[in-house]
């Protein structure tokens, strides 16, 4: 039987870290879906083109392929910003749906991180986490990310950019961001990353040991 596990929640949450250690611990292949929006809008970015313009994201998002991830830089703050935007555009996300549940559907299963796994891509996952925390400490851990990615910038600027990013990711029409129906909430909060995975590989055993009855969806 696929063993799916869905993470979803916030920037900066831990999600992406928890999700990684995850699917190493539990020997799945692994999925940041977030970099496939980042990608959408570097490559407007890159192309000279709006990223408010729906037409155009939508064609940059019907060529992407996994492949392309590691051919673009997709971890700054310009990436994340743009990921955001077009995000917003239901093409793009029509047209990265196929090929997020396709690597849902791997034998054996899959670990996807984002924002939509658990309510869209994979709504029968085994396993869904919402991880989350408060925005004031999710900005502190993203400014921290950025200044080892030698990006200055200020405290209280990325804590505006967490905040418009919720916003924007829980208000938007297609796919909001939001808890999916069985999932379990982990809040990072008070986390350091080590508690945090830990939390989550306990939620994962007891789905695991609840068996097929006790799957999420």
């Amino acid at each position: 039987m696929s063993f799916v596990i869905a993470v979803d929640g916030p920037a900066a949450s831990g999600k992406g870290t928890v999700a990684q250690r995850l699917a190493q611990a539990y020997g799945l292949p692994y999925l940041d879906t977030g970099l496939l929006y980042r990608a959408v809008g570097v490559t407007l970015i890159e192309d000279g083109l709006s990223l408010d313009d729906p037409e155009a994201a939508e064609a940059a998002a019907r060529v992407l392929c996994l492949e392309t991830l590691d051919q673009l830089d997709l971890r700054g703050r310009m990436a994340g910003e743009a990921a955001s935007r077009v995000a917003v555009h239901p093409g793009v996300r029509a047209a990265l749906l196929e090929l997020q549940r396709g690597f849902a559907r791997q034998p054996g299963g899959a670990v996807l991180d984002g924002r939509d796994i658990g309510t869209v891509i994979a709504p029968d996952a085994t396993v869904k986490i919402y991880v989350t925390a408060s925005p004031e400490v999710r900005a502190e851990r993203r400014w921290k990310q950025l200044a080892g990615l030698g990006e200055q910038v200020a405290y209280d600027d990325v804590l505006e950019d967490i905040r418009k990013r919720d916003a924007r990711d829980g208000g938007r029409d297609a796919a909001p961001m939001t808890m999916a129906e069985g999932a379990q909430l982990l809040d990072t909060t008070h986390m350091d990353i080590e508690a945090a995975t830990d939390a989550a590989r306990r939620i994962v055993e007891a789905a695991r040991a609840a068996g097929p009855t006790g799957a999420q969806g």
